[in-house]
């Protein structure tokens, strides 16, 4: 996509295509810093393709009296809202409530109530929920999204997909965002200002000399050489790789590697609203609408060993999260419903904590100086405070760069959204009003993968013939031509299940002439 010529003395190179090193690399670049990113595979290929997709405070965080975290995660919400309206909405999350639950679990929260109201027995009742809940609504200064309310499931029709025992529930809240979009786009952002994103293409090592970095690459073009005054191994879960096989730091494991798999079915119930469910066990899942005709329901923590690329949701994963969500609703699953599943590794930072579910989605950042050189480090984090650890990553390397840009991120939209957060509707009626021929279906679409440049996108197209090669699912010539100049797609991979969700739509035959086409290309 790029052909720029690199600079001979980087301020920032940057290891890692996720969500948190192209976050870093978009504000770097636009405090008027030179930024390299460099990826070993497709952007987004790990962990932050394969989250449960929300931009939420994380309501379960309460219990953990991690109040920080969810007041700055809230905050976000409509900071990033504002900002990607093609990619990001609200929804409404339905969390159903029932007098005889009791809940296996050893948070600070359930400690406290066992102390304090030992007859509960692991009972959460109805009043800590609308508690927890009201907090929610006003620790982050909502002004978008709608309040908290309570339901009757006997006559909401949120209730009709719901066992009959299930009467009462809560609705909340959130976001919903779709994640690997998210980092595409910023890395698009940090491109047109500057930064230079290099993909395929492995750090092989980093070494000090004179208070610079020294750093080797490997990738399509061959091996390279760069000098940095500053190196930021955001790489995700496998950043501990990193120190130990690139910078060759020897230190103690600092992350905790844990599994969250997700499974996909056809459409469970015909609304719009998600539902929050609690289990026995103390965990919560959610089951959300999903690409128009599915439902996702997850995730699992499991802690993971092996490497991050080998995580895979297990048939053990799957049939958890079927009772779990059996357990809520009037038609038991089986995994004959399961259509997709797939499992990502979150970095999450070591805490000590006893299980996977207890540690902590906080994120802690490291400068340190080995050799004289700048060294940022990045454990942990979760997509919804991206922007605000790029923010803090920026703000402890502001020293290293006198007079350097404060903070600048907050609202600025995205490559596409350059619109109001209510806006989708209308510019879906302008697509179509331009190009009438296009489907309703491919309008909405297109409006809620490229925002306004769905425009440049299609061009002086005036039949749905001048797009070009129809891969099927409304993927045309046009779209994957896109995708391949603007957003580093290579490979049918990166087009049907990071840049669009259309693999769960497209058949194995198709997917496979779209690989060859672009391979031709």
């Amino acid at each position: 996509m790029q052909h720029r010529t690199l600079p001979d003395l980087i301020d920032v190179f940057i290891i890692g295509g996720g969500i948190n090193g192209c976050g870093i690399a978009r504000d770097a670049a636009g405090r008027g810093l030179s930024v390299v990113l460099a990826e070993q595979a497709d952007l987004a290929q790990g962990t932050s393709s394969a989250s449960t997709k929300l931009f939420h405070g994380g309501l379960r965080y309460l219990e953990y009296f991690e109040f920080r975290l969810v007041r700055e995660a809230l905050e976000e919400r409509e900071t990033l809202l504002t900002a990607m309206p093609h990619i990001s909405w609200p929804m409404r999350f339905v969390l159903p409530l029932h007098p005889t639950m009791r809940f296996d679990t050893d948070t600070p929260a359930s400690r406290l109530m066992a102390r304090l109201l030992p007859w509960m027995k692991g009972r959460r009742p109805d009043w800590m929920i609308r508690l927890g809940l009201m907090m929610y609504d006003r620790m982050g200064g909502r002004r978008i999204l709608p309040a908290t309310r309570t339901l009757d499931l006997r006559q909401d029709p949120a209730g009709r997909a719901l066992r009959p025992e299930f009467t009462k529930a809560f609705e909340y809240s959130d976001c919903w965002v779709q994640d690997s979009r998210l980092v595409v786009l910023n890395a698009r952002d940090a491109a047109l200002r500057g930064a230079h994103i290099l993909t395929r293409t492995r750090v092989t090592s980093a070494v000090p000399e004179d208070g610079i970095w020294r750093i080797e690459t490997s990738g399509p073009d061959g091996r390279s050489v760069h000098r940095a005054r500053t190196l930021v191994n955001a790489g995700g879960p496998w950043v501990q790789n990193i120190l130990h096989d690139v910078v060759r730091e020897d230190r103690p494991t600092t992350i905790r590697l844990v599994r969250g798999s997700h499974i996909v079915t056809r459409r469970l119930f015909d609304h719009d609203r998600s539902y929050f469910f609690q289990g026995r066990d103390g965990r919560i899942i959610f089951a959300i609408p999903y690409e128009q005709d599915f439902t996702l329901i997850g995730t699992t923590d499991q802690d993971h060993t092996g490497t991050p690329s080998d995580a895979r949701c297990s048939a053990a994963e799957r049939d958890y999260l079927l009772a779990f969500a059996s357990t809520y609703f009037a038609r038991p699953l089986s995994a004959a419903d399961v259509v997709w599943t797939y499992s990502g590794v979150r970095p999450l930072y070591d805490d000590g904590a006893s299980s996977a579910t207890a540690a902590t989605r906080d994120y802690v950042l490291q400068l340190e100086h080995p050799g004289g050189a700048a060294l940022l480090n990045v454990f942990g984090g979760k997509i919804t405070t991206y922007r605000r650890l790029a923010e803090s990553a920026l703000t402890k390397l502001s020293p290293l760069y006198p007079g350097l840009r404060g903070n600048w991120t907050a609202g600025v939209p995205l490559p596409g959204g350059d619109f109001a957060h209510d806006g989708v509707p209308a510019l879906i009626a302008r697509l179509h009003a331009t190009y009438p021929w296009l489907g309703a279906d491919h309008a909405a679409r297109l409006i809620r993968h490229y925002g306004t440049d769905s425009f440049a996108l299609l061009g002086t197209a005036g039949s749905f013939a001048d797009l070009g090669r129809d891969f099927g699912a409304t993927l045309t010539e046009a779209e994957v031509r896109w995708l391949m100049r603007h957003e580093w797609a290579h490979t049918a991979d990166d087009v049907v299940w990071r840049r669009t969700r259309l693999g769960l739509r497209l058949l194995p035959g198709q997917i496979a002439a779209l690989g060859s086409w672009m391979q031709s290309e």
